[in-house]
């Protein structure tokens, strides 16, 4: 698959139906000044834990200050970020189901996160496909992904905001587990986990994709597995009540009755 056709692929569902769901478009993102900020995210759903309105999160970063920052300023400034990149709100679907699914399998956390946040963050979408194209124990190369997003910017950052995005967006691969060590990091191969799966076959499905095809999509490859052995987490998912998969000859059935609400799956079209 190239640069371009993932690319596409990415950014393939409707705005409309997608912002509904939680997907953010356009031309910002919160990698130009952070990362995934996974170690805060985990923080905050420790504290708060399940499905908590809004207004919780906000008192425990900004009044109680939970995540340890100095002012009240880059206390807002956290929120500000984690709300970009995560939603921090129950009326986000994406943000909801992600917080059902944490609680089942901590191993898939890390991976649930750069999830959420390439939904969220068009920016750390464009650097995907760099990462996912490095052969697994090769070295990283930090150009081409600076290549992909002066491409995909249209050339609106000068070179010091792009090698900030490079080194915040590769700080995001680490923290995800696909990249590792410091000044050199190696491509490295994640463990996918059937909570991973089912969400990233979620992702594809809400845009537009269905069957088969669901485990090809960028999403799927993000996880590092071909489709056969991805075919056994989503089984694997199924056994667990996370989704429902059916097969009759060549057709290939999956949906998420448990995940989506009656409103959100009749938005979709899907059959109730």
């Amino acid at each position: 698959m190239s640069y371009g056709v993932f690319s596409k692929l990415f950014d393939s569902a409707s705005s409309q139906t997608g912002k509904k769901f939680g997907f953010r478009y356009g031309e910002k993102g919160t990698h130009s000044s952070r990362t995934i900020m996974f170690k805060e995210l985990q923080l905050l759903l420790e504290c708060h834990p399940g499905i908590v309105p809004r207004e919780i999160y906000i008192q425990a970063v900004v009044d109680e200050n939970f995540l340890g920052k100095h002012t009240t300023a880059t206390r807002k400034l956290s929120f500000q970020r984690l709300s970009e990149l995560y939603g921090l709100d129950a009326e986000v679907p994406l943000f909801r189901i992600m917080c059902n699914l944490w609680a089942v399998n901590q191993k898939s956390r890390p991976q649930l996160a750069i999830f959420l946040a390439l939904a969220r963050d068009p920016l750390l979408r464009i650097t995907a496909f760099p990462v996912i194209a490095t052969p697994f124990g090769k070295e990283f190369a930090r150009q081409q992904m600076t290549d992909a997003l002066a491409s995909g910017t249209g050339g609106r950052f000068n070179d010091a905001i792009l090698d900030k995005i490079v080194r915040n967006a590769s700080s995001s691969w680490t923290q995800s587990g696909h990249l590792e060590g410091r000044a050199r990091k190696f491509r490295k191969q994640i463990k996918a986990t059937y909570v991973s799966c089912a969400y990233a076959l979620l992702l594809g499905y809400l845009q537009g994709l269905r069957g088969k095809a669901l485990f090809e999509s960028p999403w799927a490859k993000i996880l590092d597995h071909g489709p056969s052995d991805l075919r056994e987490l989503a089984d694997e998912a199924k056994r667990l009540g996370l989704i429902d998969v059916k097969e009759s000859g060549s057709i290939l059935d999956i949906s998420f009755p448990q995940l989506l609400t009656r409103e959100e799956r009749e938005l979709l079209y899907e059959p109730n």
